[in-house]
């Protein structure tokens, strides 16, 4: 890129002034005032020409450390100005650093003169408060003449890439209140009761008649079998409702936000346990080969265009593949047509929905009377305003073999959707 030059303020009074002492010089025959007129005027073409090859000289350099953050946390830029000539000096030095609203006011820095190989170190902090992929720079340089009149700018190299991470709330930990230990954590029941206590599925055809769990099958009236024992053959499933009509709010408030929060903290529960998962949006799945690869999908995930629910529901809890043993819903706002949807998920799966009260629902009874629903077609249903209320209803939902009994009292209202 060419450097762009101009008049400073005080470039541009001197040639003003010059101007008019010309002008008044000549008009009254003072000579001395046609030379000061002349002298104002040629001034910021002389400051210009020694700004000759100055940007030229500059070199810099950008380093984040580190590259990828979560949320709420800080990341250090570390900038570093230098003057590549062996003889030449650059004048002074201004520079500005390009960084996007969401990190803060752009950073300002006045270096002042700069010798022959001569290197300055500039460090600032960014702490961006929403996920995403930030462009770091690039970086301005305005170098001045002696005198100030004249200035160069030129903006220097690419931006850097900054990974925003969704945050996250850690939901249990092995050796505490899940009852997970050791290498025995993948084989347990994905509630985290232990062995003895295992919360069982309904019998499927094919399934050993020494793994009919005898008490829960006199509780229930039909068979039901050790569902720990059955992990070999099971996978978990995620979807996040990731719709834009669905959620509401802006940035960090964002409801989506929030969704994708609960997400992130699910899954990394889960995979620190071992379970074999399957993270879906209404737009397809996303990578979950390991914690670091599920953070950086989700932290570039945006809202999407669908409308309906229905194919990231039916697809993952679809006929064909391994059986689910969990099935976990993070939703925004549902039509009766998702409600509809996920009713139909297989009911021999643990079904966990997550609902975010602050989502675009039509009025504030909406969350209650669509709790009230999936908890009546076997779901446990946790409704959440903060990702840090989720652990304590996470544990609560998933310690009691029972089943789940929402805390608000559902409406009996008939679900409509949103208006």
């Amino acid at each position: 890129m060419r450097p762009h030059r101009t008049l400073t303020a005080r470039g541009g009074l001197m040639a003003t002034f010059g101007t008019i002492a010309l002008v008044v010089g000549l008009v009254v025959g003072q000579r001395e005032i046609v030379g000061v007129g002349l002298l104002l005027l040629l001034l910021p073409p002389i400051g210009t020409l020694t700004l000759i090859g100055a940007l030229g000289r500059v070199t810099h350099s950008r380093d984040l450390r580190p590259r990828r953050v979560a949320a709420g946390s800080d990341s250090r830029v570390l900038i570093r100005i230098g003057n590549s000539s062996l003889a030449w000096p650059v004048g002074r030095i201004r520079i500005e650093d390009t960084v996007p609203a969401l990190l803060g006011h752009e950073p300002r820095y006045t270096l002042g003169h700069l010798g022959p190989r001569a290197v300055r170190d500039i460090t600032y902090l960014v702490r961006p408060a929403v996920r995403g992929r930030y462009p770091v720079g690039p970086l301005r340089i305005t170098v001045l003449d002696p005198l100030g009149c004249v200035r160069a700018t030129r903006d220097l190299g690419a931006p850097s890439s900054l990974l925003v991470t969704p945050r996250f709330v850690p939901l249990g930990s092995p050796g505490t209140s899940d009852g997970s230990h050791g290498e025995d954590a993948p084989r347990r029941s994905v509630t985290g009761v232990g062995e003895q206590d295992p919360i069982p599925r309904a019998y499927r055809h094919g399934d050993e008649l020494r793994r009919v769990h005898w008490r829960s099958t006199a509780k229930h009236g039909e068979l039901m079998v050790r569902r720990e024992e059955q992990h070999h053959r099971e996978h978990d499933v995620l979807v996040l409702d990731t719709r834009d009509h669905a959620h509401l709010g802006e940035d960090e408030d964002d409801s989506l936000e929030t969704a994708v929060s609960a997400a992130a903290s699910i899954v990394l529960h889960l995979m620190e346990r071992g379970h074999r998962l399957r993270l879906h949006t209404e737009r397809g799945r996303l990578g979950t080969e390991n914690p670091s690869e599920v953070l950086e999908e989700l932290a570039v995930v945006e809202a999407s265009e669908a409308t309906s629910l229905a194919g990231a529901v039916v697809g993952p809890g679809g006929a064909h593949g391994p059986s689910i043993g969990l099935f976990v819903a993070v939703l925004g706002a549902l039509s009766a047509e998702d409600v509809s949807a996920l009713i139909t998920v297989d009911d021999s799966a643990t079904r966990v929905a997550v609902l975010c009260s602050g989502a675009d629902w039509p009025d504030p009874e909406a969350p209650s009377r669509v709790a009230g629903l999936l908890s009546e077609h076997g779901w446990r249903v946790l409704s959440i305003d903060h990702p840090t209320e989720l652990p304590a209803l996470w544990h609560r939902a998933l310690s009691t073999e029972d089943g789940w009994v929402p805390t608000a009292t559902a409406s009996r209202t008939p679900w409509e959707g949103p208006r």
